[in-house]
């Protein structure tokens, strides 16, 4: 040991601090288990806020569907509203006035080429007619002495048995009554004519439409001055026109000898072929469209004249032009518009020129490549740069 300094005795570990650092062990111990349960609530805590900030920010984005332009790559078919007529349809009306003795013919009946369809009394003309056949008969008979008077004197006359004035004289009445006797035989022609009119005959095969006349009705032919009334109206059926207005876009392709086909609402999935007759060969100027007639056979009756049927015209694929659905456009004040969705998955809103409609598509004649992904219903208020989320593809 050094002088001057106190021996410093060896500190004894049981001493009085030896227990108080063993109490501070659970302490520290529950310091430690509070301090990880708060950083455990924390971290929940922030690992909820941020899964619920990414589901607010996954529902504030608009979810769309979206479809691709389409081109056919086969023959278009044109599908067109057409009014569907008679090959022949026919009002009948009297030719003579009278009444009405009986008829023959109702709606619906089947009816060949002159059958009797109706008979008209009238005895006016059939007592015109009598009287002019006496005026024939006396016409003939003053021709015939009248003739005969011309031939002799003009014997005479070459034996200078009269004179030439006479027999000229004789020639001229000859000639006279040959005249008479031509106007009485004309007009008895003419009231010949009249006389059959009082049978009213179908002009052609075909069926009773309509029946507007009745045993006892007076028949009013017009030459009274009243106005004539429409007997009977005849159709025929068997062959059908079909008339249909194309549009002018799709007027070049439509050409005498093409195939068509009509379909009708009431009678889904069934169709009766066509031929295009002919075209007006002009487009009207106030619809832009080329009037075409289809002619159909109908030897069933399948079609009724006057209905409304859908026409199919068969275009060629090549020339037919990008197609969305008519749900897909955005009318604007500035134009035509369609959102499409670009790769950053924001809005584009694409400025389009609409062709022909088609019913359940439209024809898009510029603003489209045929790459784009189009949305369909697009709310009206969506904008440029909107962020969507594709949910899938619409049926096209």
């Amino acid at each position: 040991m050094q002088p001057g300094h106190a021996d410093t005795p060896p500190q004894d570990p049981h001493g009085p601090h030896g227990p108080r650092r063993a109490r501070r062990w659970p302490l520290l111990l529950a310091a430690l288990v509070v301090i990880a349960l708060a950083a455990q609530g924390i971290w929940s805590r922030l690992n909820a806020h941020a899964a619920l900030e990414r589901e607010a920010q996954r529902a504030s984005t608009l979810s769309v569907q979206v479809v691709t332009p389409q081109r056919s790559a086969h023959a278009l078919d044109l599908v067109l509203p057409g009014n569907v007529q008679a090959f022949l349809d026919t009002p009948i009306y009297a030719r003579t006035n009278g009444y009405l003795r009986k008829w023959y013919a109702d709606i619906g009946a089947h009816v060949k080429a002159g059958q009797l369809l109706a008979e008209i009394d009238a005895p006016e003309v059939d007592d015109q007619l009598r009287a002019a056949r006496a005026d024939l008969a006396n016409a003939e008979a003053n021709y015939a002495l009248a003739k005969s008077t011309a031939d002799r004197w003009a014997q005479m006359l070459q034996t200078r048995s009269v004179a030439k004035q006479d027999a000229d004289e004789k020639q001229a009445d000859m000639l006279a009554k040959k005249a008479t006797l031509d106007a009485a035989r004309y007009n008895v022609s003419r009231l010949s004519q009249l006389q059959s009119y009082e049978k009213v005959n179908a002009p052609f095969d075909g069926i009773v439409t309509a029946r507007n006349t009745d045993v006892g009705a007076l028949i009013d032919a017009g030459s009274s001055g009243g106005a004539q009334k429409e007997l009977f109206h005849v159709a025929q059926a068997d062959r059908l026109r079909v008339y249909a207005n194309v549009p002018q876009a799709w007027a070049q392709q439509i050409r005498p000898g093409e195939h068509a086909y009509l379909t009708l609402n009431e009678t889904q999935g069934k169709r009766y072929p066509g031929v295009v007759a002919r075209t007006a060969g002009a487009v009207d100027p106030q619809q832009r469209t080329l009037l075409v007639e289809v002619d159909v056979d109908n030897p069933n009756g399948d079609l009724l004249p006057g209905a409304y049927a859908q026409v199919h015209f068969a275009l060629d694929g090549s020339a037919t032009p990008l197609t969305l659905p008519g749900n897909a456009f955005l009318f604007r004040p500035d134009g035509v518009k369609v959102a499409t969705v670009g790769e950053n998955g924001r809005v584009k809103l694409v400025d389009v020129t609409l062709g022909t409609d088609f019913g359940t598509r439209v024809a898009v004649v510029a603003g489209l490549n045929g790459n784009e992904r189009v949305i369909v219903n697009p709310q009206d208020s969506i904008v440029d740069g909107t962020p969507v989320r594709i949910v899938g593809k619409a049926a096209s």
